[in-house]
């Protein structure tokens, strides 16, 4: 295992290797976001979450308002020179993103991202994080698969999974190698991507080429969670806030949270392995956790730690230095993995 400071040239992890990087000194666009959130958005969530868990609203009745959160989001425009397409499963949507200067979709021999958004199994879905996949894609230079997969109330996050493999069985269907699909995601579409990963790995089918995620939401027993000292110093999320979907929704049966967090899982067999996730973040604890597997199993690991990065800090590219230069780097990775290094010329908001 090895430990640097610095920007990383990728790939970083060699086979069995686990790397982690202290990417970056926070500049002050970094240092003032993280304040701000940190004053004004924690408390707000943590405020959301006690009324979910406590007040008349709980369970159900506020997962559902949660999901009406989306349709705030619709205004949201991905980068200029975009292209979309709409995709509907029987059981949910999705969304090709790729930009007009590579080759559609239908072009199955230069590799695909398949992306799962985050919002704590509860909220986001195609609007929310359109702007934030299509820049992934864009800068990875691949067409990108966005998943609208079931939420609570809904769904459980077995059906989540169920939903996620549903689309990568499409992927192969259509022709992609499995070795140039890049499973990504944030948050808790990062925690899916990992379980993704390993259901189709159990089910008898070809592992990804690669696993990118974004702060990813892993282990939903929210323990380990509580006694990290970044409970106290995230700008965003809480081991409290983060705890409701999964002891108020996933576990209203009665099962054990753990058999769902990849964390607790084996990774024999696990194809290479990128995480990004902000140094005073809570889902630091997942992150740990997850190179540890890594580096059990001997699956090449890179975990970057990026200071004073507000969750999912990828969503602000558009004025955050810090988050524009993360975006690179894990579309470096993605390069890496579907050997498409080669990039379109891309104007400023093109780009990542």
């Amino acid at each position: 295992m090895t430990a640097t400071m610095g920007s990383p040239g990728l790939p970083a992890a060699k086979p069995g290797e686990v790397s982690i990087e202290l990417v970056n000194r926070a500049d002050v666009m970094a240092r003032v976001s993280h304040a701000l959130a940190r004053a004004t958005l924690r408390p707000a969530l943590d405020k959301v979450a006690d009324l979910a868990q406590r007040g008349p609203l709980r369970g159900t009745p506020a997962f559902r308002i949660a999901n009406a959160v989306e349709l705030v989001t619709v205004a949201l425009r991905a980068p200029r020179g975009t292209r979309r397409r709409p995709l509907r499963f029987p059981d949910f949507r999705a969304e090709w993103l790729w930009h007009k200067d590579i080759a559609a979709p239908e072009d199955t021999g230069q590799g695909v991202i398949l992306y799962f958004h985050g919002g704590g199994f509860v909220t986001g879905g195609l609007h929310s994080h359109r702007r934030l996949a299509a820049r992934i894609a864009n800068a990875s230079g691949v067409p990108l698969l966005n998943v609208d997969y079931r939420q609570l109330p809904k769904a459980h996050i077995t059906e989540t999974v169920v939903d996620a493999l549903t689309a990568y069985r499409y992927l192969l269907e259509q022709g992609f190698s499995p070795e140039r699909i890049v499973f990504a995601g944030d948050s808790a579409g990062g925690g899916l991507a990992f379980a993704a990963a390993l259901a189709a790995r159990d089910g008898g089918l070809p592992v990804p080429g690669g696993i990118a995620t974004i702060a990813p939401w892993a282990d939903l027993d929210p323990a380990l969670r509580h006694a990290h000292p970044n409970n106290a110093k995230d700008a965003l999320l809480s081991a409290f806030s983060l705890s409701i979907p999964a002891l108020t929704g996933f576990a209203r049966d009665g099962a054990l949270v753990a058999a769902w967090s990849p964390v607790n899982h084996d990774f024999s067999g696990m194809p290479p392995v990128f995480i990004q996730v902000g140094a005073q973040e809570v889902l630091l604890a997942d992150a740990e956790l997850l190179v540890r597997r890594c580096a059990e199993s001997g699956v090449p690991c890179t975990l970057q730690i990026w200071d004073k990065a507000i969750h999912v800090f990828h969503a602000g590219a558009d004025i955050l230095p810090d988050a524009r230069a993360a975006i690179r780097q894990l579309a470096e990775f993605n390069r890496a993995i579907v050997g498409n290094h080669p990039l379109p010329v891309l104007g400023r908001d093109h780009a990542a």
